[in-house]
């Protein structure tokens, strides 16, 4: 096999929050800087490395699973190499043509029909409308969107949308497929169909996945071999399981205190008029507590708009990201925009059985009708790990890969039976 992809000390960096050093002094040592060409000596604090130093090679054919925790360079480096933004430093060579799918809705316009849209991708990868007939009744029928096939776009569903975009990326014709964590968009069955529809281009047509998940058993049903990027480097490249033990036990090496501002968001769904901005263990001297205790928490919340009614949600997941409980809070509101506010909490984990685990947090407000307003959503907003010393649970060494994690009350043996 030859390399398709080729990463060479691929690096990327972004200014957070302003686009200038913030004084006219910085702004001019900037200018004079990279006018001599030399070292600016005036860096930026709010520069951030998405990714930095990353290099790797592709084979033609592989299936590539793409981990990390958020903020560790996944949607960035899946975006330079759809060529949507540029690398700062680095090479990249590609031989193929590249169909992704990044984000809901991305390469699809809102006023044209699902039809249409199938056309204009069609085009941009470079394919005659004769090639695009040839694929049309399979792309529709895979998307199960037919009867609104004809129906702008702007007025599907965030699950009609996935479901058309993959039928579209899967059918074309590209060498190269990429995929973000777009798919938990959809429902089960169609991820599901999803997977082995990339299982079958990767082993029939030979071609190239690149596949970021956080779910793991999806990670395992597809992927031959896996990246872990942390903080902007490749940490680990090869072997699946092994790649999956290093993701855990560096994404549950977390602080008390998590600043979340510079966690990238990507549901489009989400207006951010409320931005979760920090979360903060309170109580504690670590994240490790004992089996049945409660955890107390504390957000920082920056106020875009004034916002009544809100909620929070919290979704616990396992250290592979299956989700395993959720609790909800009463209304909140935020009556002061432009300013940020503090939110404390506390989430009963006693049900939980010893292990690691994480935290998604989300604000929205329910319309009572089955929907939501989404203000902020983070994916991995803190971990934990239950511990037991003192129940006897320990003595079981408990396996929740076999038993869950939910430990229910004890079991009560009848009268008669004893």
């Amino acid at each position: 096999m030859s390399a398709i992809i080729k990463i060479e000390n691929l690096k990327k960096k972004y200014k957070l929050g302003s686009i200038n050093s913030g004084t006219l002094k910085g702004d001019i040592q900037e200018f004079f800087a990279r006018v001599k060409g030399g070292k600016n000596n005036h860096k930026a604090k709010n520069e951030f490395w998405a990714l930095d130093g990353v290099s790797l090679e592709i084979e033609d054919g592989e299936k590539i699973g793409i981990i990390g925790a958020n903020g560790a360079g996944k949607s960035t480096l899946l975006k330079i190499l759809s060529q949507i933004t540029a690398p700062t430093e680095g090479r990249i060579e590609i031989n193929g043509r590249i169909s992704s799918m990044l984000e809901v809705g991305t390469g699809f316009h809102g006023e044209l029909t699902g039809r249409e849209n199938i056309y204009l991708n069609g085009a941009i990868l470079g394919m005659s409308r004769r090639e695009v007939d040839s694929k049309i009744e399979k792309i529709i029928e895979f998307s199960e969107c037919a009867d609104f096939i004809d129906t702008p776009v702007k007025r599907y569903s965030s699950g009609m949308y996935v479901k058309l975009a993959f039928a579209v990326a899967a059918h074309l014709d590209s060498e190269i497929l990429i995929m973000d964590e777009v798919l938990a968009v959809g429902d089960i069955a169609f991820q599901n169909k999803c997977l082995d529809k990339m299982s079958l281009l990767s082993s029939e047509e030979k071609r190239t996945i690149l596949y970021v998940s956080h779910n793991m058993s999806t990670i395992r049903k597809l992927c031959t071999k896996c990246a872990v990027l942390s903080h902007g480097k490749l940490i680990y490249f090869g072997d699946v399981e092994k790649a999956i033990e290093i993701y855990s036990d560096t994404a549950n090496k977390m602080l008390l205190k998590n600043d979340l501002r510079n966690i990238e968001r990507n549901d489009s769904f989400t207006n951010y008029k409320l931005i979760i901005q920090q979360a903060e263990l309170l109580g504690r001297e670590s994240n490790v507590i004992e089996y049945g205790e409660k955890l107390d928490f504390e957000l920082l919340i920056f106020v875009k708009e004034v916002c009544q009614s809100a909620k929070l949600r919290c979704i616990i997941h396992n250290s592979e990201r299956t989700p395993l409980a959720t609790a909800v809070s009463k209304n909140v509101s935020f009556e002061k925009s432009g300013q940020e506010e503090k939110l404390q909490f506390s989430v009963d984990t006693s049900l939980l059985a010893p292990g690691k685990y994480r935290v998604k947090l989300e604000l929205t407000k329910p319309d009572g009708y089955g929907s939501e307003e989404k203000y902020d959503m983070v994916n991995e907003a803190f971990n934990f790990e239950i511990m037991d010393t003192k129940s006897g649970l320990h003595n079981l060494n408990w396996y929740s890969h076999f038993w869950g994690n939910i430990v229910l009350p004890e079991i009560k043996v009848l009268e008669g039976n004893q």
